[in-house]
């Protein structure tokens, strides 16, 4: 290394250590892992010999821009208007705040241009928080063509395995695996949102070494509701370096003079434990982010929408509420379909109106009606769409994102509001301040069904010129906005997150709604491994799941009710089948199991988890360890094929539990079977599967 000076931030059990590196011209990674892991020579040293790219290329820079580091990736390319790409700039000071927050200043005073890299320690996690802010100090503007949020250096032996959440509409959170040697990876989402295609979350591992067990394992996760890029490169020397920020849909934002642009925030986090325990610093970071909902039970909900689809009227609605009632639910849901003139998808968006035609009574009667069933009351919106039908759009054309002399594009027959606009902005806090105020609402589904697309704002408020709007970023600050005073104006409000699926479930969001919507597929299989890719990013408590008879998308076999409960009851359990349909022995069933989870929903919600197994395993389950280790819960599931029983001899499957008390001994609630902590770590649970016994919840409480 050449660096001069060296800073170290501590998380609860790691230490990060940032140094100066090129004589003073950058910051360096040093050191990142365990406590101590900073005392010695810097896995990332590299040889003050380079041929052919310059010391700054190899260096393994925490963020650097295009002039000093010209040929292996900046992350950040700014310029005049009419001058030449590039920054040269020098340290100029740091603040620190003991070991929990940094901050590197660097200018380049012929450009006119401030960075300033951010770090912060978020308390009882071992997350790293890294953002930059970029200040124009000259008398030009400056046109910031790339400005990533951060980059992360990780030192690697043998290439890097990556794991990344891929997939698309109805297949979100697919865990996908790719071993990088040399060159790049990159994926992103220009959809104004984090998309269905790709989840803005990485995970990087030595790829020489297994991807559980005791690996050193790296990831990051961007928080931002709009356009996003993460790029993973394996540079020359033996590492690989990641880079995340947000990408503008103008291709570049003008910084104006005095004018700061602040990135968004990359949450960085370390685990020695693998991808398992990864996926549980995320969980420790997310119930943070929560703060004090977090002590707030998740209800079990029922939602309208399977089992009505747009015929939403009083009696049909009600029918459904009385045999919700009955099983156990808590919270009745009326989905799309409730307002005037939404009779199908071509209409009625914008026009947040119950329809009085559907509730002859008057609303606010069959709101009392479902309440008096011992139920709260939630309605479906979808506050950004417009339909071309409505009022809203007749009144207010130039509310849409649109093109002048271009036609509008119809996605599922709407247009998207302009959410970036402070009118637009009010029109939707005024309409949800109206329904939350007038009506005993107390949840409401956000959902958002089509991304922009003609994104432009032609005769825009004064001082709008295209040149200089930045149409994402104002969008999501839009957006934010809207949730944040649905936080602090109704608090009671439950908000659930949703975008046609999960196409907008990042740290933004998560940290503004109470629960998101993974997918619209609730197909039994299919939404297992949904929920396992989520798992790994994202936490239990905020994962909403509902029990349909939706057949399978991508894997059509079936599975019991028994399967899909187990399967829903892992995160927030819903339900959405028409139940009106259900058996009485099936009704009896999904009361107990309704019962089953509330009485262990705190440790799903509150726990530590382990990842059993995968979904293309036999047998595959999630356990949850109570705080204080008091019971363990057992999610489990029979994926595969039963091995020819019960015709010909055969073993039970088995799941080893992690992290048990190897010295306790454990008490199944159920059969009164007592393991010991030895037992359930080597042997394992037994599941005897069968044909029509496919899924199972176990509880162990420690003795």
């Amino acid at each position: 290394m050449t660096g001069h000076k060296r800073w170290l931030l501590r998380t609860d059990t790691t230490t990060y250590a940032v140094t100066l590196g090129g004589y003073g011209r950058w910051a360096e990674l040093a050191a990142w892992g365990p406590h101590g892991a900073e005392q010695g020579p810097s896995p990332m040293d590299w040889s003050r010999r380079t041929h052919f790219i310059t010391p700054a290329d190899a260096a393994p820079a925490e963020y650097i821009p295009y002039g000093m580091r010209p040929f292996t990736g900046a992350d950040l390319i700014a310029k005049l208007p009419g001058g030449d790409r590039g920054t040269w700039w020098r340290f100029t000071g740091a603040t620190a705040v003991g070991d929990r927050a940094l901050r590197l200043d660097f200018d380049d005073e012929v450009l006119g241009l401030r960075t300033t890299l951010c770090y912060e320690i978020l308390p009882g996690t071992d997350v790293i928080l890294r953002w930059t802010e970029l200040t124009c100090t000259g008398g030009s503007e400056l046109r910031l063509e790339r400005f990533d949020s951060a980059a992360v250096n990780v030192p690697v032996q043998g290439g890097a395995r990556l794991t990344y959440l891929a997939g698309q509409w109805s297949q979100e959170f697919q865990l996908k695996h790719l071993e990088l040697e040399r060159g790049r990876f990159e994926m992103e989402s220009t959809q104004g949102s984090a998309g269905h295609a790709y989840a803005p979350w990485l995970a990087v591992q030595d790829a020489a070494v297994p991807a559980e067990g005791d690996t050193p394992t790296y990831g990051i996760a961007l928080e931002w509701s709009g356009n996003w890029r993460i790029s993973a490169d394996a540079e020359p020397g033996g590492s690989v370096r990641v880079r995340a920020g947000r990408v503008p849909h103008e291709g570049a934002v003008r910084l104006a003079p005095g004018a700061t642009l602040t990135t968004p925030r990359l949450a960085c986090a370390f685990s020695p434990d693998g991808l398992d325990g990864l996926a549980r610093v995320w969980h420790r970071y997310e119930r943070r982010l929560t703060g004090d909902r977090m002590y707030r039970p998740r209800k079990v909900l029922y939602n309208s929408w399977e089992a009505t689809g747009f015929d939403v009227d009083a009696a049909g609605q009600l029918e459904l509420a009385k045999a919700a009632a009955e099983l156990g639910a808590e919270l009745f849901v009326v989905d799309d379909g409730w307002f005037t003139g939404r009779h199908d998808d071509t209409g009625g968006l914008g026009d947040w109106e119950p329809d009085s035609a559907e509730f002859p009574g008057g609303f606010d009667r069959f709101v009392d009606e479902v309440r008096a069933l011992g139920m709260d009351f939630g309605l479906w919106v979808e506050p950004e769409g417009i339909s071309p039908r409505s009022k809203l759009y007749a009144e207010h054309p130039d509310w849409v994102y649109r093109l002048d002399g271009r036609p509008a594009t119809l996605v599922r027959n709407q247009l998207l509001l302009d959410l970036g606009r402070a009118d637009v902005q009010d029109f939707v806090i005024g309409t949800l301040d109206r329904l939350l105020g007038a009506h005993a609402i107390s949840y409401l589904k956000w959902d958002m069904n089509r991304p922009p697309t003609e994104r432009g704002r032609p005769g825009g408020p004064a001082g709008t010129d295209p040149e200089h709007l930045d149409l994402d970023a104002a969008h999501v600050a839009g957006y934010l906005r809207v949730l944040d005073h649905l936080r602090t104006a109704h608090p009671h409000v439950t908000v659930e997150g949703c975008a046609g699926g999960g196409a907008r479930v990042e740290h933004a969001t998560v940290a503004r709604t109470d629960v998101v919507w993974p997918s619209d597929n609730t197909a039994p299989l299919d939404r297992l491994r949904i929920q396992y890719g989520y798992l790994h990013a994202h936490a239990p408590h905020t994962m909403s799941s509902w029990v349909t008879d939706a057949r399978g998308v991508f894997d059509p076999r079936p599975r019991s009710l028994a399967f899909r409960f187990v399967n829903s009851l892992a995160g927030v359990l819903g339900i959405g089948a028409d139940i009106r349909e259900w058996t009485p022995e099936q009704c009896a069933e999904a009361a107990e199991w309704i019962a089953r989870y509330k009485d262990v929903r705190d440790v799903v919600h509150h726990g530590e988890v382990h990842l059993l197994g995968s979904p293309a395993d036999p047998t595959c389950g999630i356990q949850y360890e109570e705080p204080g280790g008091g019971r363990l819960v057992v999610t489990a599931w029979s994926t595969g094929a039963l091995d020819g029983a019960p015709l010909v001899p055969g073993r039970a499957a088995r799941l080893r539990l992690r992290g048990v008390s190897p010295d306790a001994v454990y008490t199944d609630q159920d059969s009164g079977t007592r393991y010991s902590g030895v037992h359930l770590l080597h042997s394992g649970l037994p599941f005897a599967w069968t044909a029509g016994h496919d899924a199972e919840l176990v509880v162990l409480a420690q003795q």
